[in-house]
């Protein structure tokens, strides 16, 4: 069986493990990692999470190397100071920081994205890193921002930086980028001038409704910075041909966003020569009109975005026995012990986190967004 997952436990953290091997090829795992001494002080909390990450490094003989991770904070602002002294140089690892509040209690949580790479194949730049392996080089930029302007001005900027980066890896945001996400300070007030900027951008990069869009999250998430209302963390993959990019609509259960002023696709499956990945955006309660189901109804939501997420996934030929990793947004978090024991039910195995982030349209209660890695065969394609 090529995918899999375990439960670790190490140093009051619960580790969480989606695990993807074949043989002769690219070994990965998405590990979300959870405080369970959730009434220890902010120094052991942290203090615990970076030692159950580098064991989490040590095991699986020491192979994985970590590309990406995010932390999640409940207070950025009193927290960034603590996180940032105890961050290791080593390994280089894009890393993200948004405050978005662990619903277990927690003041920290940790996901992260992990490789088996060789010493030599990851090379960070300036807010992010490389990862190189069979002909394409994996490019993960985490934690960007700008204090300069309003929320559409920010974007502006941070849109154009990403994508002169992208330009300066022999890269376009229109053919490379498989994936952002916009967390936005104060979702309520500010995505639509995220909304506006990411449009009038894309426009100009020729992505349009005729062409295609990028798989995406926007949701609300604060930089420690009060006066940074946007930040960017992206994915891109140099190295593609067409055709390895392949959209997903599951127009029965979903409307194209466009058709509500908001410029995403609702999903990515990137194929590759013995599997794919499948990148779903922040997919919520919504029908194919673009409606929200079950108004006020939490329960009522959950199951028809969990209808809408396994719709997606269906349609690229995976289902949720090969979901790797899930991050759940709430917008009350009184509604936790009802969501939680859903999942439960239905994706008992899948590592995942609960947090405290308000959707972008109001009456969506909560929103989820998920990776999955499908064992597949693409002849067409060089193997990852």
């Amino acid at each position: 069986m090529c995918f899999s997952s375990k439960i670790l436990f190490y140093s009051n953290v619960r580790i969480e493990i989606g695990y993807f091997d074949r043989p002769c090829g690219m070994r990965e795992c998405h590990a979300v990692l959870h405080v369970t001494d959730t009434e220890a002080p902010l120094a052991k909390q942290l203090g615990d999470i970076r030692a159950a990450y580098f064991y989490l490094l040590s095991s699986y003989g020491g192979e994985l190397c970590p590309v990406f991770k995010r932390y999640f904070l409940s207070d950025a602002a009193n927290q960034i100071d603590a996180l940032r002294s105890g961050e290791k140089p080593y390994p280089p690892c894009a890393t993200s920081v948004v405050q978005q509040p662990p619903l277990d209690g927690g003041k920290v949580a940790l996901w992260v994205y992990l490789l088996s790479l060789a010493d030599g194949q990851v090379a960070p730049f300036e807010g992010g890193v490389t990862a190189d392996h069979n002909g394409y080089r994996h490019i993960w930029t985490a934690y960007g921002s700008s204090p300069d302007g309003d929320s559409a001005r920010q974007t502006e900027t941070l849109l154009d930086r990403y994508a002169e980066r992208l330009g300066q890896f022999g890269c376009t945001l229109e053919n490379d980028c498989v994936r952002t996400w916009f967390f936005v300070q104060n979702v309520d007030v500010n995505y639509a001038g995220v909304v506006r900027a990411r449009r009038e951008l894309f426009e100009h990069h020729g992505l349009t409704p005729q062409t295609h869009y990028i798989a995406s999250t926007g949701i609300e998430g604060r930089h420690a910075d009060p006066n940074r209302l946007v930040l960017l963390d992206a994915y891109a993959v140099k190295g593609l041909r067409p055709g390895q990019q392949v959209y997903l609509h599951a127009k029965d259960h979903l409307n194209p966003t466009y058709e509500y002023g908001v410029t995403f696709e609702r999903g990515v499956r990137v194929r590759y020569g013995d599997r794919s990945h499948i990148l779903l955006s922040g997919t919520a309660s919504i029908d194919n009109r673009g409606e929200i189901v079950a108004p006020q109804d939490i329960e009522g939501q959950t199951v028809r975005m969990l209808e809408n997420v396994e719709a997606l996934l269906a349609e690229a030929g995976a289902s949720a026995a090969d979901l790797a990793q899930m991050i759940v947004y709430l917008r009350d978090p009184a509604d936790y012990p009802a969501v939680r024991k859903i999942f439960e039910l239905r994706y008992e195995a899948v590592p995942r986190l609960f947090v405290h982030a308000p959707v972008c349209r109001p009456g969506w209660l909560i929103e989820t967004e998920c990776i999955a890695v499908l064992e597949d065969e693409n002849p067409a394609f060089a193997p990852l």
